[in-house]
Protein backbone atom coordinates (compact mmCIF):
# COMPACT_ATOMS: atom_id res chain seq x y z
CA UNK A 1 0.00 0.00 0.00
CA UNK A 2 2.87 2.31 0.85
CA UNK A 3 4.32 1.65 -2.53
CA UNK A 4 1.01 2.52 -4.29
CA UNK A 5 0.81 5.81 -2.33
CA UNK A 6 4.40 6.67 -3.24
CA UNK A 7 3.71 5.94 -6.92
CA UNK A 8 0.43 7.87 -6.78
CA UNK A 9 2.19 10.84 -5.15
CA UNK A 10 4.91 10.66 -7.82
CA UNK A 11 2.23 10.75 -10.53
CA UNK A 12 0.49 13.72 -8.85
CA UNK A 13 3.78 15.59 -8.42
CA UNK A 14 4.85 14.84 -12.02
CA UNK A 15 1.42 15.77 -13.40
CA UNK A 16 1.42 18.95 -11.32
CA UNK A 17 4.83 19.86 -12.70
CA UNK A 18 3.59 19.32 -16.26
CA UNK A 19 0.52 21.47 -15.61
CA UNK A 20 2.64 24.11 -13.91
CA UNK A 21 5.02 24.16 -16.83
CA UNK A 22 2.16 24.40 -19.32
CA UNK A 23 0.54 27.19 -17.33
CA UNK A 24 3.81 29.04 -17.09
CA UNK A 25 4.32 28.77 -20.84
CA UNK A 26 0.84 30.10 -21.51
CA UNK A 27 1.57 33.14 -19.36
CA UNK A 28 4.80 33.90 -21.16
CA UNK A 29 4.20 36.52 -23.81
CA UNK A 30 5.65 35.62 -27.21
CA UNK A 31 8.60 37.64 -28.37
CA UNK A 32 7.34 40.56 -30.45
CA UNK A 33 8.86 40.64 -33.91
CA UNK A 34 9.27 43.97 -35.62
CA UNK A 35 7.28 43.90 -38.83
CA UNK A 36 8.42 46.36 -41.46
CA UNK A 37 5.71 47.35 -43.91
CA UNK A 38 7.15 48.84 -47.06
CA UNK A 39 4.89 51.30 -48.77
CA UNK A 40 5.02 51.66 -52.52
CA UNK A 41 6.66 55.00 -53.33
CA UNK A 42 4.84 57.66 -55.31
CA UNK A 43 5.56 58.27 -59.00
CA UNK A 44 8.56 60.49 -58.28
CA UNK A 45 9.94 57.96 -55.78
CA UNK A 46 9.57 55.07 -58.22
CA UNK A 47 11.24 57.03 -61.03
CA UNK A 48 14.02 58.22 -58.69
CA UNK A 49 14.71 54.63 -57.70
CA UNK A 50 15.20 53.51 -61.31
CA UNK A 51 18.44 54.55 -63.03
CA UNK A 52 16.70 54.34 -66.44
CA UNK A 53 14.64 57.42 -65.50
CA UNK A 54 17.44 59.68 -64.21
CA UNK A 55 17.05 62.19 -67.05
CA UNK A 56 13.28 62.29 -66.51
CA UNK A 57 13.79 62.88 -62.78
CA UNK A 58 16.24 65.72 -63.50
CA UNK A 59 13.69 67.26 -65.86
CA UNK A 60 10.86 66.90 -63.33
CA UNK A 61 13.03 68.68 -60.75
CA UNK A 62 14.00 71.45 -63.21
CA UNK A 63 10.32 72.01 -64.05
CA UNK A 64 9.34 72.11 -60.33
CA UNK A 65 6.91 69.21 -60.83
CA UNK A 66 8.14 67.03 -57.96
CA UNK A 67 5.48 68.30 -55.55
CA UNK A 68 2.71 67.96 -58.15
CA UNK A 69 3.64 64.39 -59.09
CA UNK A 70 3.96 63.49 -55.42
CA UNK A 71 0.34 64.42 -54.62
CA UNK A 72 -2.43 61.88 -54.23
CA UNK A 73 -3.31 61.83 -57.93
CA UNK A 74 -3.90 59.33 -59.33
CA UNK A 75 -1.80 59.85 -62.44
CA UNK A 76 -0.73 57.76 -65.39
CA UNK A 77 2.74 58.74 -66.56
CA UNK A 78 4.13 57.75 -69.93
CA UNK A 79 7.75 58.00 -68.80
CA UNK A 80 10.51 58.38 -71.37
CA UNK A 81 13.62 56.37 -70.54
CA UNK A 82 17.11 57.88 -70.61
CA UNK A 83 17.58 56.36 -74.08
CA UNK A 84 14.44 58.21 -75.24
CA UNK A 85 15.92 61.53 -74.10
CA UNK A 86 19.29 60.64 -75.68
CA UNK A 87 17.53 60.15 -79.04
CA UNK A 88 16.51 63.83 -79.12
CA UNK A 89 18.68 66.16 -81.21
CA UNK A 90 22.00 66.96 -79.57
CA UNK A 91 21.74 69.73 -76.98
CA UNK A 92 17.93 69.51 -76.63
CA UNK A 93 17.90 68.11 -73.08
CA UNK A 94 20.57 70.52 -71.87
CA UNK A 95 18.65 73.44 -73.37
CA UNK A 96 15.33 72.32 -71.85
CA UNK A 97 16.88 72.03 -68.37
CA UNK A 98 17.86 75.73 -68.37
CA UNK A 99 15.73 77.95 -66.11
CA UNK A 100 14.68 80.18 -69.01
CA UNK A 101 13.06 77.13 -70.72
CA UNK A 102 11.06 75.99 -67.68
CA UNK A 103 7.68 76.75 -69.32
CA UNK A 104 8.52 74.67 -72.40
CA UNK A 105 9.89 71.83 -70.27
CA UNK A 106 6.78 71.86 -68.06
CA UNK A 107 4.56 71.68 -71.16
CA UNK A 108 6.50 68.71 -72.55
CA UNK A 109 6.53 66.82 -69.24
CA UNK A 110 2.83 67.37 -68.45
CA UNK A 111 2.06 66.14 -71.98
CA UNK A 112 3.32 62.75 -70.75
CA UNK A 113 0.78 62.66 -67.88
CA UNK A 114 -2.89 61.63 -67.92
CA UNK A 115 -5.25 62.05 -64.97
CA UNK A 116 -6.35 58.77 -63.40
CA UNK A 117 -4.71 55.39 -63.02
CA UNK A 118 -4.92 53.67 -66.40
CA UNK A 119 -3.48 50.19 -66.46
CA UNK A 120 -2.24 48.54 -69.68
CA UNK A 121 -5.26 46.22 -69.91
CA UNK A 122 -7.56 49.28 -69.68
CA UNK A 123 -5.60 51.01 -72.48
CA UNK A 124 -5.84 47.96 -74.76
CA UNK A 125 -9.56 47.58 -74.04
CA UNK A 126 -10.22 51.28 -74.75
CA UNK A 127 -8.28 51.06 -78.04
CA UNK A 128 -10.21 47.95 -79.10
CA UNK A 129 -13.56 49.41 -78.00
CA UNK A 130 -12.94 52.59 -80.05
CA UNK A 131 -12.12 51.17 -83.46
CA UNK A 132 -8.36 50.81 -83.02
CA UNK A 133 -7.53 54.25 -81.60
CA UNK A 134 -8.18 55.91 -78.29
CA UNK A 135 -7.64 59.63 -77.79
CA UNK A 136 -6.82 60.90 -74.30
CA UNK A 137 -6.40 64.40 -72.97
CA UNK A 138 -3.14 64.97 -71.16
CA UNK A 139 -2.65 67.11 -68.06
CA UNK A 140 -0.95 69.62 -70.39
CA UNK A 141 -4.24 69.98 -72.30
CA UNK A 142 -3.38 68.56 -75.73
CA UNK A 143 -4.54 65.20 -77.03
CA UNK A 144 -2.56 62.00 -77.35
CA UNK A 145 -3.66 59.10 -79.58
CA UNK A 146 -3.15 55.54 -78.38
CA UNK A 147 -3.21 52.60 -80.78
CA UNK A 148 -1.89 49.06 -81.14
CA UNK A 149 0.81 47.63 -83.36
CA UNK A 150 0.53 43.92 -82.72
CA UNK A 151 0.79 43.61 -78.94
CA UNK A 152 2.53 46.97 -78.49
CA UNK A 153 0.78 50.14 -77.40
CA UNK A 154 1.80 53.10 -79.57
CA UNK A 155 1.43 56.74 -78.54
CA UNK A 156 1.11 59.30 -81.34
CA UNK A 157 1.72 62.88 -80.29
CA UNK A 158 0.23 66.12 -81.64
CA UNK A 159 3.10 66.42 -84.16
CA UNK A 160 2.78 62.85 -85.46
CA UNK A 161 5.74 61.53 -83.46
CA UNK A 162 5.44 58.02 -82.08
CA UNK A 163 6.53 56.22 -78.93
CA UNK A 164 6.09 52.60 -77.94
CA UNK A 165 5.31 51.42 -74.42
CA UNK A 166 8.41 49.43 -73.48
CA UNK A 167 7.30 48.44 -69.98
CA UNK A 168 3.77 48.73 -68.64
CA UNK A 169 2.12 48.86 -65.23
CA UNK A 170 4.95 50.00 -62.97
CA UNK A 171 3.02 50.56 -59.74
CA UNK A 172 3.24 53.72 -57.68
CA UNK A 173 1.22 54.77 -54.64
CA UNK A 174 -0.41 57.61 -56.58
CA UNK A 175 -0.80 56.00 -60.00
CA UNK A 176 1.07 54.01 -62.58
CA UNK A 177 4.06 54.46 -64.88
CA UNK A 178 4.38 53.11 -68.41
CA UNK A 179 7.96 53.41 -69.71
CA UNK A 180 8.15 54.63 -73.30
CA UNK A 181 10.97 54.59 -75.84
CA UNK A 182 10.62 58.16 -77.16
CA UNK A 183 9.82 61.66 -75.90
CA UNK A 184 6.43 62.77 -77.19
CA UNK A 185 5.82 66.42 -78.04
CA UNK A 186 2.78 68.65 -77.70
CA UNK A 187 1.90 71.16 -80.43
Amino acid sequence: MKRVLVNLMAIVITTGAVFATATEKENVTPKQEKVVVKETPNIVGVASGNENFSTLVAAVKAADLVKTLSTEGPFTVFAPTNAAFEALPKGTVESLLKPENKTTLTSILTYHVVSGKVMAADVVKAINDNGGEYVVETVQGNKLTLSLDGDSVILTDAKGGKATVAQADVAASNGVIHAIDAVIMPQ
